[in-house]
């Protein structure tokens, strides 16, 4: 499909007319018709706008003439999981689950090996073959061959650190000593609990990214802890097996 195809369906997909698209734009409407002619391609600038405004990434505006993957974890990039900086600008680097808000996820390749290794392997892929398969991709990345470069996230894992702390801190019977903290998004996450007075309530946001981990019950039984957290806040849960029959144990604001 060609962009001015792209344009048009996302405009009245939107229920844009062609002027009120042009003034979200800065432009007049006949840009917009020339846009949608075929007669010109927006520009880089515009293209940004239109972009954020429709949340897509600039190649599927431009028709897809790159294949993106996540230059984290290789991850093939669709507009629906494509990062996003802090004012809501699509990433398209960057999956959303290695990017958030601002900050890179992970700053050590094991541990992100470890997470992608859980979640790749299947009945057609053992694990040694998806961790052998992530040694010999992830080096050739773009985030790994400029870790430095990017400053090592030096930050966010002394944040970690912390955080973990004050989990641990909290001292949740039965819950084992947290070490750990992955990205988690937040529509995987959000589960429905029941309030004391019979309402239900979500506590995340599905299209927010958050760190986190799943722990085995000490006390045993088919119950696990869920820990979720952001700067604001940390969540302390238990649930069944695919996040069924949660309880909340903890809300905690920071």
């Amino acid at each position: 499909m060609e962009t001015k195809d792209i344009l048009f369906n996302l405009r009245t997909k939107a229920k844009l007319s062609q002027d009120e698209l042009a003034e979200k734009m800065f432009v007049t409407r006949q840009a917009v018709s020339r846009w949608e002619n075929g007669d010109t391609i927006p520009n880089t600038e515009t293209l940004k706008l239109l972009s954020k405004l429709f949340d897509v990434s600039i190649n599927t505006l431009l028709g897809s003439p790159r294949k993106l993957i996540c230059q984290c974890c290789g991850m093939p990039l669709e507009d629906s999981i494509i990062s996003k900086e802090k004012d809501g600008a699509p990433n398209e680097d960057y999956c959303k689950w290695c990017y958030a808000d601002g900050e890179y996820m992970y700053s050590n390749m094991d541990d992100l090996i470890d997470v992608c290794v859980k979640n790749m392997t299947n009945d057609e892929h053992s694990e040694d073959e998806v961790r052998s398969y992530l040694l010999k991709t992830l080096p050739k990345l773009d985030y790994w061959k400029r870790y430095k470069e990017l400053g090592g996230n030096k930050a966010f894992e002394e944040f970690k650190s912390t955080l973990i702390d004050e989990i641990n801190a909290l001292n949740i019977e039965g819950m084992p000593k947290l070490t750990k903290l992955n990205s988690l998004v937040g529509s995987y996450i959000n589960l429905e609990y029941r309030l004391p007075n019979g309402n239900i309530a979500k506590f995340l946001d599905d299209n927010t990214t958050y760190i986190g981990n799943q722990l085995e019950c000490e006390f045993g039984g088919e119950r696990c802890f869920g820990v979720v957290a952001n700067m604001d806040f940390i969540l302390v849960c238990t649930y069944e097996k695919n996040g069924e029959n949660p309880e909340l144990v903890l809300y905690k604001k920071r």
